[in-house]
């Protein structure tokens, strides 16, 4: 055991931290260690993986007893460039240090032993720059060298060994894009690394999506995780256009083309699983920017709960989506999770003796054992005539990805009236307004009222992290934001996630939905007839048992699964 081993778990001890029976009882499974080949785990090692002390506890200790900064690495969205430029991955690797920022002569690093006088000697007599110590985990610096340098070359070629881009034949890289693309050569090497490292990270990451944008003097790459955008080391400015060559060679669309948006599509074969990257350029003032939205079909598998529907909920849903005939609507704005909610739906009812056409632009997905139908504008493919074409294929469920004119909207709607169930999404900002939408594009109030079963409307937030939630009492700014009763209070469960390696030191991992679920019956039908407004739908609506999105925003939150801030800046609208 090291002298700064020796030093913390004394001080841990004396500050009421440890209790000598925590230590004697890590020495012994120590003392036990008989594995010849490992050698036995350190006491520090031993005290936090038996959970006697966290990692960070012992850190603040440090921190407290030296006078010196406290860094919070999990929670660091950007670091200095400038920092990161002076100190290479490999001497940070080997002193086990993160730079965090540099001022003029002075560079602020992270370190987990500020007892190594050595190591800020060694470094500030290298770098020929006075170090500044700042106190971290050893493992948050660890990480954070991979999460802001990427992974060292050998862990990095053992993590692309199975990572292909699926070609016309299925298998490589596609060699041949649109008339002016390069011939690649054993020089693009280290950018194709580069290309395939950030999308790598990405999908290790979760991300749903990767920014690439082109700025007056840097080359930006941002990730979409939980629907929050996380910046990420930048690459130099002097490989952008090789960068984006390669991506648009990967999509297969025009390398020559650069003054229009173009549209292209990604597979990758990674470790025995296949993901889709759908890939969208656009002409900017500095350049092409590249957006590639991540397809994961893991996320297409998932069940009525964990989209976020409580029991009661799912009931409803499950009876609805079983229905024979009827529209189900599933609204919300772009990013809200429609997609996702009815491919689930449709795998809830894919059965075989069940026929399901769907109409998509574009197909996202392939899902097993359902007809896909994509729309192609260029041979007059469009909604409505696939969907008419549809229907003489005598399916008993018909999937239209959006209803956006009158023409889709009357095919859909007479789909259902003669015997088909209807799945669809509109945007709109609630559930009611879908009929005020449909009848504001042309259909007749009386064709809705007999039509329409159900509108769902959406959004997503995020999912406090499984592995450091921890319980907390909201005060009363945040019960009076949503209007939390001392009622409710006192029998909820209010969590928060305090931040880890598991999300990052977010808080958050994954997200739900919260659902405002419309449903029509007879009464309902009646207003709709005689053409309602969305307002007296609405409060119809609420006297028969329909929930906001808010109050179902604050199921979740008094469960524990989500929090106050989360719903509020979600719901902004709804302050009912």
């Amino acid at each position: 055991m090291t002298s700064a081993d020796d030093f913390v778990i004394q001080l841990a001890l004396d500050k009421g931290v440890l209790t000598q029976s925590q230590i004697n009882a890590a020495q012994t499974r120590i003392d036990a260690h008989t594995d010849l080949t490992t050698a036995p785990p350190k006491l520090v090692d031993a005290l936090i993986a038996d959970k006697a002390v966290e990692a960070r506890q012992l850190s603040k200790l440090l921190a407290d007893e030296f006078g010196m900064p406290l860094v919070d690495l999990p929670n660091l969205r950007a670091p200095s460039a400038d920092a990161m430029a002076v100190l290479p991955r490999a001497l940070a690797a080997r002193y086990t240090v993160f730079p965090v920022s540099k001022e003029g002569g002075v560079l602020k690093v992270a370190i987990s032993d500020p007892l190594d006088v050595d190591t800020i000697d060694s470094l500030g007599h290298v770098l020929k720059l006075t170090i500044e110590p700042l106190i971290a985990p050893a493992d948050d610096i660890k990480r954070t060298i991979d999460r802001f340098y990427g992974k060292d070359e050998a862990e990095l070629n053992a993590m692309l060994g199975d990572f292909s881009v699926a070609g016309a034949d299925g298998d490589g890289v596609k060699t041949v894009a649109a008339a002016g693309a390069p011939v690649e050569t054993e020089g693009d090497a280290p950018i194709i690394k580069l290309v395939h490292q950030i999308i790598l990270e990405a999908i290790q990451r979760r991300a749903s999506d990767i920014h690439l944008e082109p700025l007056e003097k840097r080359f930006r790459v941002r990730y979409r995780i939980d629907g929050v955008l996380l910046e990420i080391e930048n690459p130099p400015k002097r490989l952008q256009l090789s960068m984006i060559s390669r991506l648009k060679i990967m999509a297969n669309i025009s390398i020559a083309e650069k003054r229009i948006p173009q549209d292209g599509r990604i597979q990758i074969n990674m470790t025995g699983k296949q993901i889709d990257l759908r890939v969208s350029s656009l002409p900017t003032a500095h350049g092409e920017s590249i957006v590639m939205r991540i397809l994961d079909k893991e996320g297409l598998q998932l069940g009525l709960p964990e989209l976020g529907f409580l029991s009661d909920d799912q009931q409803v849903v499950e009876r609805l989506i079983s229905l024979p005939d009827g529209i189900m609507l599933v609204t919300g704005p772009t990013g809200s999770g429609k997609t996702t909610t009815l491919y689930s739906c449709l795998n809830f009812i894919n059965k075989p003796d069940r026929k399901i056409i769907t109409v998509e632009d574009p197909v996202e997905y392939v899902l097993a054992g359902i007809n896909q139908v994509p729309v192609r504008h260029e041979v007059g493919m469009t909604f409505a005539s696939a969907l008419r074409s549809m229907l003489r294929q005598a399916p008993n469920i018909v999937m239209v990805g959006e209803i956006r004119d009158l023409e889709t909207a009357e095919i859909a709607i007479n789909a259902s009236l003669t015997g088909h169930m209807v799945f669809s999404t509109l945007h709109t900002n609630d559930a009611p307004g879908a009929i005020t939408r449909l009848i504001d594009i042309g259909v007749k109030p009386f064709l809705v009222s007999t039509s329409l079963r159900a509108a769902v409307a959406q959004r997503l937030v995020r999912k406090i992290c499984k592995q450091c939630k921890k319980p907390y009492t909201p005060d009363s700014k945040e019960l009076r934001s949503l209007n939390i009763s001392a009622q409710q209070a006192s029998s909820a469960t209010f969590m928060h996630g305090e931040g880890c390696p598991n999300c990052n030191g977010t808080g958050f991992r994954g997200r739900i939905g919260i659902f405002e679920m419309f449903v029509v019956n007879e009464e309902i039908q009646r207003m709709i007839y005689d053409n309602a407004g969305t307002s007296k739908l609405r409060d119809k609506a609420r006297s028969l048992g329909m929930r906001t999105m808010r109050e179902d925003g604050i199921r979740k939150v008094t469960a524990g699964l989500t929090t106050i801030e989360e719903v509020v800046s979600i719901t902004v609208g709804d302050a009912s």
